[in-house]
């Protein structure tokens, strides 16, 4: 019996997600919200009349401090702190290793709940530094070109292990700052994209809660304009992102027809480009966001002719969608069953969008030497598990 297409899968998936509170042992707080915090102070004893305010102190030692440790929490009495570690812990994914890139791109691999890992990617530039995150251990969508795609999906992240991902990488960093110490502006780690393992929006609630935390004001304070979500077009979702979120929208899009779309991203088969379209054009809107970013990875002799950027700017003109165009050049791993458009062929069809009046970055490929780039994340435990013959087949390429 073949497997069943992901694509008719329903959007609330039955996907289970570690709770934050195991059967016996210390309530885990990184990823529990102001009132979910406020409340398990309550059931751990905490006066009502107080638990707001030491909510907020706890959180900011956590979030802006980057604490771990209760004794370390000044401002509480000393009893309290006594009772916080009896009954509560600071835990964020473990590292079990750590790759550095010739480009200064760093990969790690990290452990959560149940032994399970995930990749997070953090990608510095003259400017900014960009994390990618995680969502999900492995991936849903079995996009034919991506490498995170080949992995089964086994469960969704908690928002403490997608909030995690972050706080680990301020660790790396040495980023978080010194009670007292004057105010440093600069951020190593400025940007988050919900680029890595995983769809987003099959996770929305544990995404959203990890985002509000993020650009909450008295902890990591990242503004909104700041974080990027990209979804291969669960399209039901986009409107309650823009309400709920109000973070930058990037969609993985990659074909001008459906015919090409449904083998390269199988979600398309549920809801296709016009559905898709027609949900991106009110997000702008309702977000305040600028642009939505449209993700267009480049396909040698698939998805890269003239005509297919012709198509694509009918397609964004006619919806009338504020856009610009990120390039992708196709990131090559073991097995990977297409090659990637030649430069030439880049330039070319990037050239047609910019001269339609849309942004069109070339992205330039980070991480390549330690399989950090674009589509390429998969955790060491499942790497390189199927055949190149398989991989055709799943993509309806043949042998």
């Amino acid at each position: 019996m073949s497997a069943p297409d992901p694509a008719s899968a329903p959007i609330t998936q039955d996907v289970m997600t570690i709770p934050r509170k195991l059967p016996e042992g210390p309530v885990n707080l990184v990823g529990l919200t102001r009132e979910q915090m406020r409340a398990a102070l309550i059931a751990a004893g905490t006066p009502e009349k107080q638990a707001r305010m030491r909510a907020g102190q706890i959180w900011q030692w956590i979030y802006q401090w980057g604490v771990r440790d209760f004794a370390q929490m000044t401002n509480l009495a000393k009893p309290y702190r006594a009772l916080l570690a009896d009954h509560f812990i600071i835990e964020i994914p473990e590292v079990v290793s750590r790759q550095v890139s010739s480009d200064g791109t760093r990969k790690y691999l990290v452990r959560i709940a149940g032994g399970h890992e995930v990749e997070v990617v953090y990608i510095p530039e003259e400017d900014r530094g960009t994390l990618c995150v995680s969502s999900q251990v492995g991936c849903t969508l079995t996009c034919s070109f991506c490498h995170t795609g080949t992995q089964k999906l086994v469960r969704n992240l908690t928002a403490g292990e997608i909030i995690g991902q972050v706080m680990m990488a301020r660790d790396d960093l040495g980023e978080w700052p010194v009670p007292g110490a004057p105010k440093d502006e600069t951020r190593l780690l400025s940007n988050i994209v919900l680029m890595g393992m995983g769809e987003p929006l099959y996770n929305f609630e544990n995404v959203r809660d990890a985002m509000k935390i993020a650009m909450d004001p008295e902890g990591i304070q990242l503004s909104r304009r700041r974080i990027t979500l990209s979804t291969s077009g669960v399209v039901p979702e986009i409107a309650r992102t823009a309400e709920e979120i109000g973070c930058q929208l990037a969609i993985s899009f990659h074909a001008t027809t459906d015919e090409v779309r449904d083998v390269l991203v199988p979600i398309n088969k549920r809801w296709n480009i016009e559905a898709l379209l027609a949900a991106l054009a009110s997000y702008p809107k309702v977000s305040n966001s600028e642009r939505i970013t449209f993700e267009y990875v480049m396909l040698n002799g698939v998805n890269d002719s003239d005509a297919d950027a012709h198509r694509l700017i009918k397609l964004i003109r006619d919806h009338n969608i504020p856009a610009k165009i990120n390039l992708i050049p196709f990131n090559e791993w073991p097995g990977a069953p297409y090659k990637r458009s030649s430069n030439n062929r880049i330039r070319a069809f990037a050239d047609i969008i910019y001269k339609a009046g849309y942004a069109s970055p070339i992205r330039t490929p980070r991480g390549e030497d330690i399989m950090a780039a674009c589509g390429q994340l998969k955790s060491a435990t499942e790497r390189a598990r199927k055949s190149r013959k398989q991989i055709q087949a799943e993509a309806g390429l043949g042998g």
